[in-house]
């Protein structure tokens, strides 16, 4: 047993050094929360309500949507507790809990934007075949796969974060719980808990984005094969949303993981910051996305709007 062992709560830390401006930063933070939460639930509740959406593609979004719903609905309480309120304090099972989802949802989206990807693989590479391909059977198996690998994939490491003990300082250095950041904490041999995250991640998220890579240059090989100028627009043109998501999913989730891997001399603060930018850029920009370069959600958000301002 370890020397001074402590069931202590840990401590979540806002934005060093500006405390007494917490109250001021937590307006944006809370414009961006209510976004997030009325951007994915509007195109959740479109989905759901205008059968034309009823297709593989929309089927996917709504996973996605869902995903980023679970995200920031996990990170964002703690977040508002401690900017408005100083609620500091968390227990292990919580925080352990917190850091499970945070990190299962991470592999969950990955798996989905990889899904989406397939998706428009086969429309475009096979368009006369792919409601035969892509059945209501198969997207529901797809969605599945992606959500219990995610959801699989980080049990082992939390299951250890309850069984070490915690004698080192429990202060973490986020609003939030990440197991990299609580292992730090533990009195105990943490080889396991440093080497399992690379090889999963490099597992799940490097090679999913490498997979989506060449499955665009594959698209993008049968687009240039297209006869007509106005079809090979039009193909580019479903890709767009996707593709953008895609972006701003990887670039983050990347650069995150070199940070906390490789950046122990850059800043505090732009770990930080690029936590924030991870945890709340792509939830609130995937709806935006689609709604801006796809017309059937473009129509679907103008007959909701219309409906609601004439009661019909």
């Amino acid at each position: 047993m370890w020397p001074n062992t402590s069931t202590a709560p840990f401590l979540l830390t806002g934005f060093p050094g500006l405390e007494a401006a917490h109250h001021w930063i937590s307006i944006p933070f809370f414009a961006v929360y209510v976004s997030v939460l009325l951007g994915n639930g509007t195109l959740l509740c479109l989905i759901k309500d205008d059968h034309s959406l009823h297709e593989p593609m929309y089927y996917f979004l709504a996973m996605l949507a869902g995903t980023d719903l679970m995200v920031t609905l996990t990170t964002m309480p703690t977040v508002m507790g401690v900017l408005w309120m100083n609620h500091r304090e968390i227990s292990h099972g919580a925080c352990f809990l917190q850091a499970y989802f945070i990190h299962s949802l991470s592999v969950v989206e990955s798996g989905v934007l990889l899904a989406m990807a397939c998706d428009r693989f086969i429309a475009i590479h096979n368009p006369l075949r792919y409601t035969s391909i892509l059945t209501n059977i198969r997207v529901v198996m797809l969605g599945m796969g992606a959500f219990m690998r995610g959801f699989m994939s980080i049990i082992p490491v939390i299951l250890r974060l309850f069984s070490f003990p915690y004698c080192h300082s429990h202060i973490l250095s986020h609003a939030f719980c990440l197991h990299q950041e609580v292992m730090k904490l533990a009195c105990a041999d943490i080889t396991f808990n440093r080497l399992y995250p690379v090889i999963l991640v490099c597992l799940t998220i490097f090679l999913d984005s490498l997979i989506i890579f060449f499955s665009y240059i594959l698209i993008l090989k049968t687009v240039m094969g297209i006869a007509s100028g106005e079809e090979r627009t039009k193909a580019l043109n479903t890709c767009i949303s996707h593709i953008g998501c895609v972006l701003i999913f990887y670039v983050t989730v990347i650069g995150l993981s070199f940070i906390h891997r490789f950046g122990k001399n850059v800043p505090p603060v732009v770990h930080i910051i690029m936590s924030y930018v991870y945890f709340l850029f792509p939830p609130l920009m995937n709806p935006i996305i689609y709604s801006i370069k796809t017309k059937q959600i473009q129509y679907g958000i103008l007959r909701l709007l219309s409906k609601d301002r004439f009661g019909s």
